[in-house]
Parts: structure tokens; C-alpha cells; sequence
């Protein structure tokens, strides 16, 4: 009897428009105890004393009562709304059975409905808890420290940013925020599905929902109550629960001429049989319970097993693009690599000294979130040069930056930037070509003559050419890699993964030239990025992926499908995850139709009761369930791989180690 989307209970509240009532879940558990006594107890005196009984009767009359009940009342909202479902198809079995005073058969089939709704609620509902259980661990309390340095215990719900709160072994973090003070050890896996804790130290960021395993620290709450990553993420899988698969929406569609549909078969079957036992029968064998579940229980199976694994699927239609997919391109720093760049060497021009470079570079990029910024910045610091607060900051992605230090106007940049702002092209020749030989390169600029170079290098993460390797095996037919660094880095990179095709030096607008060239071949492409610089190309794929989106807000709204963590083996448990999905549903419609056929022409031939009709109803819509559930499962062997514990290559013999003057 229970045939509501799961996907659509949270959209159109308790009852919804398939015409199911749920507000009676757990009443419907008793009613189901309650009559069946009342039934069997029919059966037990028919068996002790003679068949028939006025007492047997009675008792059977009150059970199928109370079964029908619920049935009955259902049926009746649902005519109150002006709608037609398959409820009135089983209530309309019940009342015949009832008044032709067949109380045992009427109390059995309403059992056997009921029971159905029972187990398919509460089983759908443990799915769903699934998922609920990994985004419902923020702490209800807080310790927030006083100006005066005291603790004071706090509702989690009364926290604002900028407070400071005190986390110590064992509990769970309360806020997003930046630790100022302590170090530990923090199980993430609710947030990025990876269940190898992370060491955590002052100015490192923590999430809301995660667990510190060891060590006293201080954190400064940064994003507070639905703002956390936790909240967003929460908000992301309740989003994509509601939404729907095309296929979906067409079964939605067409169920409101099903059961006019059904009720003339009933009447066909009455005209040539004058059987009302078979008339009973075919309503019930024709609730189309597992045909309508088939979708929605693989898709909330399928998001449950996504969400284990710290993968956030925006919509569900997104899970059968997916599986179509057939071509790969990737963003190269912060995807394949690291994005961990390190500074190579330091090649100053004329009487620039390298010292002064390094502070020039790094002071304009001071307020970049590039990783060559970073770069640039940990070697200043490492080198003790202090950097000079940038005037006039102002950022073009993927090109360069601008700035004004100590009065001079400092470009920072590739070369093309440099020579687009009326730099003399001649500063290219002071690089040695085979010496920066797949390096990245930046340049700079100072009141508009070159004084300098800066080459650097990413490591690939160590798991990428496996994952690409997987994503072949899977069929995925052509991989890509697109980025702004020059070819001779691009190439390189390419080499190391066995990436068949690699385009350097490409601007925003190149990277989506280049989507939109594969896919006017007849491909289906997923675009990778990290989610910020990226954004362009990703909205121009079929299906977009932000990488390492924990706590980037802008990753997560910018990609449709995020990936909470790293980890490149999840694209093609994605891939296989939806493949898997989208099969399971074909077999769960497949099932459901036979089942509908095959069971109208029992029951229409007399071969199938009502009774025997609402068993087999029950252990349709079990085998529907049972066969999508097997999808939870999916990908458990990534929860145990940690790719940040292998070990990666040392640096290559010619890299230069910075020397400063």
C-alpha cells in the first residue's frame, strides 16, 4: 500500500500527492496487532468449535475493522482532494470483501497492506538514516572562553563568529573555525568520508560535526549553526532528496489514469466471472507498490552510499547523467597535483638582488589565494624577508595580480600578462629553456621592466594515475587535462598520470572553448576543478565536480556534484556508483512490471486469492527494496584507502634549492 516517492515525502509534507497518509506509521504498528488478534482469533474458534460461528464471525468482523480502518480513512482524504490513487483500489477490496461478510478475508488483506506499509516505511527510513547519521553530529553545547579567560558552557545555537571556544579530547566540534591554539587530532570522516584521522595545528582549520581524538585547543568559531560546511552539506542532501529523475516525473505523471484504468479490469472481470473474490483479488495484486518504489529507493541507496564517501550529489538526475559519461577533463593545480607549490628557483634580471624579488613577488601576492601566492609566501617566511603591505591589490584569475609596493607599480604574472600590460617581450629571453623545462613559470615587473623570474613546481597526487587508469577500465573514452601553466608543465604532469591529452597556457575562456569542442564531438563530459578558479569551465560540462570542496563554500555551490576530500578514486566509484544505479532501477521496473502483469492475469483466472494476492503484494515491493539496498554498500573499499599516506617522490635532482643575497 505504501507507494510514496521518498523523494517527494519531504516536498509535499506528510501527505503527499500519491495520496498516502503518513501520519500513521506507528498507529498503523498497533492497528496491525490490535486486529490480526482479532482475526486469528476468528480462525481459532471456526477450528475449535463448528465453522461459522456467530463468535467467529464477530471477532473477525471487528479485526478486518480496525485493519480497514486506516485504509478507509485514507481512501476518503483522498477523494476530499479530488484525487484518484491506487488507495481507493485497496479500500475498494476491503469494502467488497466486507460487505459480502467475508470478515477474515477483508481482515487479512488489510493486514497484509498494512504490514507491507509498515516494513517499506521503516525500511526506506533506515536508508534515509543513513545519511542523517553523518550530518546530525554537531554538539548541542559549547564551551566558549570569556574575555576574562574563564569557561562558560553554552547552546551550540548561540554561538557567533568570532567567539572563541575550547575543544578538548573527545568531542565533537561545535563550529567551523580556525584554531588558534593547540594541536590535535580529528576524525573527518563525516565530512570528507575518509576515516584516517587529520593532524590539525594553530591556524589550521577545523569543521563543525568532527571529532578532536587528542590534545586541548582553542578555536575561533568562523561559521556558526546552518552555516557550517556540516549545515551546508545537510542542506545539499535534503535538497537533492526532493528532487527527481526524469524517469520519475513520467511515472508520476502517468499513475493518475492507472487506477481508472485498474477499476475497468475490475469490472471486466465482474461482467464475464461474477467472481467478487477475483474482483478483490485484482485490485490488490494491481497496487503498483514496487513499480513506483524501484526509482526512489536506488536513488536514496545511491545518495547514502555517496554521502559515506564525502561525495554531495546536487540532484539526482545527476546520478543517471553520470553513467553516461564518457570523457574526462581535468583542471590541472589543485586537481591531478597538490596545488602544494614550492619556489624551484629565483632568477632576478640586471641588479635586482634575489632577496628583492622574493619580497616584491610575495608582498603583491599577499592577498592572492593562489597557490603560487602561498608558494611565495611560506618561502619568505622561511627566509626571514618581510613582506611590504600591496597598494591597489587587484587579481585577474588564471593571468596575474597588480599592486603598488613601496611606490613602485609591481606586476606579477605569466608572461603573456606582462606583455598584455606593455612589458618589452624581451625579459623571455633570460629563461633558460632547458633548464625550466616543466616548471611553472611567473614573472615580475616593476614600474614596467621585467627584474625577474620565479620557477616552481607541483607534485602529482599519488593516486591519480591509478584513477585514471580506473576511469579507462569503466569505459570512460577520452581524458583531458586543461590549465594555465605553460605546455612544457602541462606535458609533464600529463606524462606522470598517463593523461593522453594535455593543453597549457589556457585562460578561463580557453578551458571552456576546449569543454565545448569535446562535447560538439558527441561526448558526454564531466568537467574537474577546484571549484574557484575554474568556475567557467565546470558550468560548461554535462555534469561538474568540485574537488576538496570541505569548508569552500564556493566550491560547493559552484560544481553539481562536490567532493568533500582529495581523493581521485572517488570519480570512478562515481561513475560505477551511477552505472550500478541505473541498472538496479531498470531491474526494479523490469520486476515491477512483470510483477503487475503477471499478477492481474493470476487473479483475473481465478488462480490467485485475495489473500494469497496482498502476500505476494508485500513480497514484490520486499524484493524492490531489498535489491536497491544492496547499492548502500557500494565503495566501502575507499573508506579504508588514504592517499596522504603514501609517501611522494623526492623532488627531481634538478631543482635548485632558492638562494637569497
Amino acid at each position: 500500500m505504501q507507494v510514496t516517492s521518498l523523494l517527494s515525502q519531504h516536498e509535499h509534507g506528510p501527505e503527499c500527492g500519491c495520496g498516502h497518509d503518513h501520519e500513521h506509521s506507528v498507529v498503523h504498528l498497533w492497528q496491525a496487532v490490535l486486529g490480526v488478534v482479532f482475526v486469528l482469533n476468528a480462525f481459532i474458534v471456526d477450528w475449535l468449535f463448528d465453522a461459522g460461528s456467530t463468535l467467529a464471525s464477530a471477532s473477525a468482523m471487528i479485526g478486518s475493522m480496525i485493519l480497514g480502518y486506516p485504509i478507509i480513512v485514507t481512501a476518503v482524504k483522498d477523494l476530499r482532494r479530488g484525487n484518484l490513487s491506487i488507495n481507493e483500489l485497496v479500500a475498494i477490496a476491503v469494502l467488497a470483501a466486507f460487505s459480502s461478510g467475508d470478515y477474515k478475508t477483508a481482515g487479512i488483506v488489510a493486514f497484509f497492506m498494512l504490514t507491507g506499509e509498515i516494513i517499506e516505511t521503516r525500511t526506506a527510513q533506515g536508508a534515509r538514516d543513513s545519511i542523517e547519521s553523518l550530518i546530525k553530529l554537531t554538539p548541542t553545547k559549547a564551551r566558549r572562553i570569556k574575555k576574562d579567560g574563564s569557561e562558560e558552557e553554552v547552546a551550540a545555537s548561540q554561538l557567533a563568529v568570532g567567539d572563541v571556544i575550547r575543544i578538548r579530547p573527545g568531542d565533537n566540534v561545535a563550529a567551523d573555525g580556525v584554531i588558534l591554539s593547540g594541536q590535535g587530532s580529528f576524525n573527518q570522516a563525516t565530512i570528507t568520508g575518509e576515516s584516517l584521522p587529520a593532524e590539525k595545528n594553530t591556524g589550521d582549520e577545523v569543521f563543525a560535526g568532527t571529532q578532536n581524538l587528542t590534545g586541548v585547543l582553542e578555536i575561533k568559531v568562523s561559521r556558526a549553526g546552518t552555516d557550517t560546511t556540516l549545515g551546508r552539506v545537510r542542506e545539499l542532501i535534503i535538497a537533492a532528496e526532493k528532487t527527481k529523475l526524469p524517469i520519475q516525473k513520467i511515472v508520476d505523471q502517468y499513475m493518475g489514469f492507472y487506477t481508472p484504468l485498474v477499476l475497468v479490469i475490475g469490472a471486466l472481470v465482474w461482467a464475464f466471472t461474477h467472481d467478487l473474490s477475483r474482483v478483490i483479488a485484482v485490485f490488490v495484486v494491481s497496487c503498483p507498490c514496487a513499480f513506483i518504489l524501484a526509482t526512489p529507493t536506488a536513488m536514496v541507496a545511491a545518495l547514502s552510499a555517496a554521502a559515506r564517501l564525502g561525495i554531495l550529489i546536487k540532484n539526482v538526475a545527476d546520478i543517471e547523467t553520470a553513467a553516461k559519461i564518457n570523457a574526462f577533463i581535468f583542471d590541472k593545480t589543485g586537481t591531478l597535483t597538490t596545488g602544494q607549490l614550492a619556489v624551484s628557483r629565483l632568477a632576478p634580471m640586471g641588479e635586482t638582488k634575489p632577496a628583492e624579488l622574493l619580497l616584491l613577488a610575495a608582498s603583491a601576492e599577499k592577498y592572492s589565494n593562489h597557490p603560487t601566492a602561498k608558494a611565495l609566501a611560506n618561502l619568505a617566511g622561511e627566509a626571514g624577508v618581510p613582506l611590504t603591505e600591496p597598494k591597489d591589490f587587484a587579481e585577474t584569475p588564471g593571468r596575474g595580480v597588480k599592486a603598488e609596493i613601496s611606490g613602485a607599480k609591481i606586476l606579477v604574472g605569466r608572461a603573456q600578462w606582462l606583455k598584455d600590460n606593455g612589458i618589452d617581450a624581451g625579459f623571455e629571453k633570460s629563461v633558460d629553456v632547458d633548464d625550466a623545462e616543466g616548471w611553472s613559470l611567473i614573472f615580475v615587473a616593476r614600474n614596467g621592466v621585467c627584474v625577474g623570474w620565479v620557477g616552481m613546481q607541483d607534485q602529482t597526487r599519488s593516486e591519480a594515475k591509478a584513477a585514471l587508469a580506473e576511469l579507462k577500465e569503466a569505459g570512460v573514452r577520452r581524458i583531458s587535462m586543461v590549465s594555465g601553466d605553460r605546455q612544457p608543465v602541462a606535458t609533464r604532469v600529463a606524462a606522470e598520470i598517463a593523461c593522453e591529452e594535455a593543453k597549457g597556457d589556457c585562460l578561463p575562456q580557453d578551458k571552456v572553448d576546449f569543454v565545448r569542442a569535446v562535447k560538439a564531438k558527441g561526448y558526454k563530459v564531466a568537467v574537474v576543478g577546484d571549484g574557484v578558479n575554474d568556475a567557467p569551465a565546470l558550468a560548461a560540462g554535462d555534469i561538474s565536480i568540485a574537488m576538496g570542496a570541505a569548508g569552500s563554500e564556493v566550491a560547493i555551490h559552484s560544481a553539481t556534484i562536490a567532493l568533500m576530500n582529495n581523493d581521485l578514486r572517488r570519480l570512478p566509484f562515481l561513475v560505477k556508483l551511477s552505472r550500478s544505479t541505473r541498472a538496479v532501477i531498470n531491474q526494479n521496473f523490469l520486476f515491477g512490471v512483470l510483477f503487475i502483469i503477471v499478477g492481474l492475469s493470476a487473479a483475473s483466472f481465478g488462480i490467485v486469492g485475495p489473500i494469497v494476492a496482498a502476500l505476494l503484494h508485500n513480497v514484490g515491493s520486499l524484493i524492490v527494496i531489498f535489491n536497491s539496498a544492496r547499492l548502500v554498500r557500494k565503495g566501502e573499499e575507499l573508506e579504508h584507502f588514504h592517499p596522504e599516506m603514501e609517501t611522494f617522490p623526492p623532488p627531481p635532482a634538478g631543482r635548485l634549492t632558492p638562494k637569497l643575497a
